[in-house]
């Protein structure tokens, strides 16, 4: 992320990429999978990673590398955002902070190499070189083991039963095996990268009005059908692309790739941008940090992603309208842990 002390925000696109950019070493900003974890300390526990609400295993959304340039106790710095998705739930969010000085018990000093390493065959770790156990279904970490072959690491009753149904009871008997037959649980969501982009370098002719009124430019050879199916949640009082006007007309292309690929806003201390008249928190529904500061406005997911998920199509799933993460305005480093921050959920209002 660029400093954005400056008001400058930043637009965050999903791409596929190959896995190991995904991973700690790479500080990388990223959606679904398992958590690349920074810090090897602290992680936050079963009991902090569990739905409020219902009290199942929260499900690891996406994470943002945001260091803050001038900290040196922020120089890598990193906000995880965990969501429920267990029907009829699919409420539950929660959301940690975490930052490290350059030179730190994790990571080298130096940046990492952009080139893709050698090819070593390596299966997925599910233990940190710190020696914290992590969880086979969702990464986080797993103080449970299985009695059975005491090699299986669970967050949970919950994911130890789920990995059971889905082949460990086969594979336990074979626990040297066991890092290589991790199959697939059906509770993790699709993996991307991040990509973060200027919004002036992604549209240098857009400016933010203080009315709300609609794109103006050119449909060209765009369908009403065809933009409305890659437009589904943003045709419900999408305010985000009502402030936005442009001075000339947008080609069909540009915008259709706005809408489909969009996912996140990011612009520590900007105010966000809502969907709806709705719901809209005030400054006393946030929060201050435990440290005494108070909380600002850090970055948004927009409804786009839900397109990227493959959530459940039939009955309760996860859904949102905005998702706005609020963060401590000092950044303060309460230990060398996970510090909770806050999220405020916006729903979409149908207004059919």
């Amino acid at each position: 992320m660029a400093d954005t002390s400056t008001g400058q925000v930043e637009l965050g696109f999903v791409e596929a990429a190959p896995a190991w950019r995904l991973r700690s070493e790479q500080f990388p900003s990223k959606v679904g999978g398992r958590p690349a974890w920074l810090s090897e300390a602290g992680l936050p526990g079963p009991t902090e990673l569990a739905c409020s609400l219902c009290g199942h295993p929260l499900a690891f959304l996406l994470q943002l590398y945001a260091p803050l340039p001038g900290r040196a106790d922020a120089f890598h710095r990193g906000l995880f955002l965990f969501c429920c998705r267990t029907p009829p739930c699919c409420v539950g969010l929660r959301v940690f902070r975490n930052q490290l000085p350059r030179r730190n018990d994790f990571y080298s000093f130096e940046p990492p190499s952009e080139d893709p390493p050698p090819e070593t065959g390596e299966s997925l770790s599910l233990q940190l070189k710190s020696g914290a156990h992590l969880c086979r279904v969702c990464g986080c970490l797993g103080p449970k083991t299985c009695s059975r072959c005491h090699q299986a690491h669970y967050c949970s009753k919950e994911h130890q039963a789920l990995d059971w149904r889905s082949g460990h009871k086969q594979a336990c008997a074979q626990p040297d095996n066991l890092d290589n037959t991790i199959p697939d649980h059906n509770f993790l969501f699709p993996e991307f990268e991040i990509v973060i982009e200027t919004e002036d370098e992604i549209m240098p002719e857009v400016v933010e009005k203080e009315d709300e009124s609609e794109i103006i430019g050119s449909m060209g050879e765009a369908s009403e059908e065809e933009l409305d199916s890659m437009a589904k949640h943003e045709s419900r009082e999408d305010r985000i692309f009502q402030k936005f006007k442009t001075k000339i007309s947008l080609e069909p292309e540009q915008l259709k790739f706005l809408i489909s690929v969009k996912i996140l806003r990011y612009g520590r201390g900007v105010a966000p941008i809502w969907i709806s008249a709705e719901n809209i928190p005030q400054e006393k529904d946030i929060p201050d940090c435990p440290c005494g500061a108070k909380r600002i406005f850090e970055f948004q997911v927009m409804p786009q992603l839900l397109n990227y998920l493959k959530a459940d199509r039939l009955g309760r799933s996860v859904d949102w309208g905005v998702l706005a993460v609020f963060t401590c305005a000092e950044s303060c480093g309460l230990g060398a842990g996970y510090t909770e921050e806050f999220v405020w959920k916006q729903d979409l209002l149908d207004t059919a």
